[in-house]
């Protein structure tokens, strides 16, 4: 599929020397021109117009293209993104991990080197990753979604309820994918057990959803209590609460509770944006499409009709958020649909609707990466992302042409990606000399 070193073995030399670059450092929107940039074990180690490299380096000649960071989504799901929500919901485990340990390399392979997983029980992945055993980007997981009885991530079938307390729990919950938890002492047991598996960060379901059957949209999930409870979780392990909320009520008491990433927030209203500014909270948005090929196929009508009342929102949120200079962080949510997962980039294009290219690829890499340094402690790769400076952990690409005037390059990785770098590995390179 990928014209490129994809399925081949990661050449591995002690450095890489990309010379002759023009860089986006992604925290500027001018160019560094004529640079040379030397990659040693994991980490960029100079940046300068001239650089010694060590005789068994790896040199590529940019030619005057463009060295860019790898591109960050901090709203994916590893677990989720590559079948129909029918097939993913009855399939076993083992199945869905070897899926998704493919369909991980075919991301990397778009140009996104760091994901946030914001639910599902992806560790397994995540480890094999990180050993090498497959390919694909470094992930901040989750873990297992926290969400009410009726909420968001309450999986289970019709008539599932009322539960029995005795009863094993459903095949959903027994995996890891979602864990339901109603009451104080239940949501704190069931976050400390999401921290354990190795959550960076606790997810919860906030409030209505698309895809899920026994929740509309318009509802708040969780009280008062129990969103102090889970967020006391959160911030007694030094890290932090992100939630799915859509309804601007929703948003606001868990804002007060101290919840720090709200997903979608397709609803939100002028003071809850203004609030959101003050607490320093992020907005982790989606730029979805009502129509054509990338609007979302549901497998029935009401998630159809809610997918529609959601995306209607989302002009008015961006005005807020920029308005009030809301710390705002790109991701794409893609789910249960592979032509969509492979557009992932494409979805990128998209915020050129509301920002400029500088900014949207500034929000890709650099502040997207600032949202993922907010688990602190919890952080399994130490080290700056987002950025191509010295010192950074190495995840790099080379681009056929300069994004910052034409961003669409973004949504063609196999054509304009000529070099893609994790980790100071060299997972493409089809640069000719």
């Amino acid at each position: 599929m990928f014209s490129a070193v994809a399925d081949q073995p990661v050449e591995k030399k002690s450095a890489i020397l990309i010379k002759n670059a023009r860089v986006f450092t992604g925290e500027s929107d001018k160019l560094l021109e004529g640079m040379s940039v030397l990659i040693q074990e994991n980490k960029i180690r100079s940046i300068s117009p001239s650089v010694t490299a060590p005789t068994d380096a790896i040199v590529i000649d940019a030619n005057n293209r463009v060295l860019m960071p790898g591109l960050i989504d901090v709203h994916w799901h590893t677990m989720l993104n590559f079948w129909p929500i029918s097939k993913i919901m009855s399939s076993s485990f083992g199945a869905l991990n070897i899926a998704a340990a493919k369909h991980a390399e075919e991301q990397l392979m778009r140009g996104f080197t760091s994901v946030r997983d914001v639910g599902g029980n992806v560790f397994g992945v995540k480890a094999a990753i990180d050993d090498g055993i497959v390919k694909g980007p470094r992930i901040y997981p989750s873990g297992p979604y926290i969400s009410q009885t009726a909420g968001h991530g309450d999986f289970r079938g019709p008539n599932d309820v009322p539960s029995n307390p005795g009863a094993p729990l459903d095949y959903q919950q027994r995996i890891g994918n979602t864990l339901i938890a109603d009451g104080e002492a239940q949501v704190i047991r069931r976050s400390r057990e999401a921290l354990r598996m190795g959550a960076t960060q606790i997810k919860v379901m906030a409030g209505g959803g698309v895809t899920s059957t026994y929740d509309p949209l318009d509802v708040s999930q969780y009280l008062p209590p129990e969103m102090e409870a889970i967020v006391g979780v959160a911030q007694s392990w030094n890290t932090y609460v992100a939630i799915h909320a859509n309804t601007d009520e929703a948003i606001r008491e868990w804002l007060q509770a101290g919840a720090l990433s709200v997903e979608h927030a397709f609803f939100m209203e002028e003071e809850t944006a203004k609030m959101m500014a003050e607490k320093g909270a992020w907005w982790s948005m989606q730029p979805l499409d009502l129509h054509g090929e990338d609007a979302f196929q549901f497998e029935t009508d009401l998630a159809t009709q809610k997918y529609q009342k959601v995306v209607a929102g989302l002009e008015k949120a961006v005005k807020l958020a920029k308005k009030h200079k809301v710390k705002t962080a790109f991701g794409t949510d893609l789910l249960f649909d592979p032509a969509l997962a492979a557009r992932e980039g494409k979805f990128l294009t998209k915020l050129q609707k509301w920002y400029t290219p500088y900014e949207a690829l500034r929000m890709a890499t650099h502040d997207n990466a600032e949202l993922l340094k907010l688990c602190g402690p919890r952080d399994p790769y130490p080290g700056a992302l987002g950025v191509v400076k010295e010192g950074a952990l190495a995840d790099l690409i080379l681009v056929d042409g300069n994004p910052l005037e034409n961003l669409d390059l973004v949504a063609d990785p196999e054509c304009h990606f000529l070099v893609i770098i994790k980790d100071g590995q060299l997972y493409k390179n089809t640069v000719t000399d």
